[in-house]
């Protein structure tokens, strides 16, 4: 889930920081669909390094088992994202899935990231539509007004979007969405177990989809373990700025938390506020531990690849929408990757191991 820079949040986050430290001691609507044409240069983005562990469960669906999921035919896929390609967050999950399956699929992929601005965007989806594109994926929740929108004057377009649930009752619309709540829960546990001040820090952007899944969970977890632990959620009302993330880490550290955590492509600066101060991070998303080799513990990692191949068989098969898909654990749409960097005591990297057991299995409950 991705919103727009809001700079008027720096006051709302102080006034919640001072919630944490006596602890320790919502968005506006998108803007609507213009007809002007997007920029000229949208052009496919290069291939990422960072890649996760690949997820052996990882779902898919029958009409894809039985075809081979594969065609000679050339599928036109847009993505349009609002943070950079590489922002090892949010946008990198969903680009190194195209990436991962744009041969084996014969997909022609078109990337325009650092869509922000929910108009702009509006205008680039439409063009992708205009093109001729078969799947216009918009990968964020702001964009949904401009697909409810968009969908119904381009009938013979699949649209996709997330992390939401609602296809709009359009039969050209998909939705995809991620149980953040899942692995938030684990890392919470395993958070519990390594603090000693028994005060954690929790940051997110703003508390909606796939963001406050895995906040809550993160902080369910930790709870499960330690009811009497601080886990008090700082939201700076941002996705993308980094200075607000990194002013919430701080205040946590002043008010002694050890163990950081955040979601969205601004935790960069929390990261660097957990590396400077040598306190164990956990991530979300994708795989964070290039910014902090030695501090990042584990990161829940999405792969919308299955997702992908489901939509892509689909479309191929006639199909444009109408249907909503989830990332879990049980279907390895979701994995918690260890970073062997971290020195894990094992009874914590036991008890992890025990609980995404659980929650795959069904024997452990997450609260949603």
């Amino acid at each position: 889930m991705q919103r727009p820079v809001h700079r008027r949040a720096l006051p709302a986050l102080l006034a919640v920081a001072a919630l944490v430290a006596a602890a320790c001691g919502s968005s506006s609507s998108p803007a609507p669909v213009s007809s002007a044409a997007a920029p000229a240069s949208v052009a496919p983005a290069a291939s990422s390094s960072v890649t996760p562990a690949p997820a052996a469960t990882a779902p898919r669906s029958a009409a894809a088992a039985a075809s081979g999921a594969t065609s000679a035919t050339t599928l036109k896929v847009a993505l349009v994202a609002p943070s950079a390609v590489n922002d090892l967050a949010f946008t990198q999950s969903m680009v190194e899935a195209l990436n991962s399956i744009k041969a084996r699929y014969n997909l022609q992929v078109a990337i325009s990231d650092n869509q922000f601005v929910v108009s702009t965007a509006a205008n680039v989806i439409r063009s992708y539509a205009s093109q001729g594109y078969n799947l216009v994926i918009a990968h964020g929740s702001q964009y949904g007004s401009t697909l409810q929108q968009l969908a119904p004057q381009f009938p013979n377009v699949s649209f996709a979007w997330g992390t939401a649930g609602s296809t709009f009752n359009q039969p050209n619309i998909f939705a995809y969405q991620a149980n953040s709540n899942e692995g938030g829960y684990v890392q919470g546990a395993m958070a519990a177990m390594l603090s000693t001040s028994k005060v954690l820090g929790v940051i997110g952007p703003i508390a909606v989809g796939d963001a406050k899944l895995y906040v809550d969970g993160f902080c369910a977890g930790a709870k499960s373990v330690d009811p009497t632990i601080s886990c008090i959620p700082v939201y700076t009302g941002s996705f993308s700025d980094v200075s607000l993330f990194a002013t919430a880490a701080k205040t946590f550290v002043s008010n002694k938390a050890d163990v950081l955590t955040g979601t969205a492509q601004a935790v960069v600066g929390a990261i660097g506020v957990a590396r400077a101060d040598n306190l164990p991070w956990f991530g979300t998303q994708w795989t964070q531990v290039s910014l902090a080799p030695h501090n990042v513990v584990s990161s829940q990692i999405y792969n919308w690849a299955p997702i992908l191949e489901q939509i892509i068989t689909e479309i191929r098969g006639g199909k444009l929408g109408g249907a909503t898909y989830t990332l879990t654990l049980g279907n390895g749409g979701e994995t918690i990757q260890f970073n062997s960097g971290f020195n894990l005591p094992a009874n914590v990297k036991a008890k992890a191991d025990e609980l995404i057991k659980g929650i795959t299995d069904g024997s452990v409950n997450v609260p949603q």
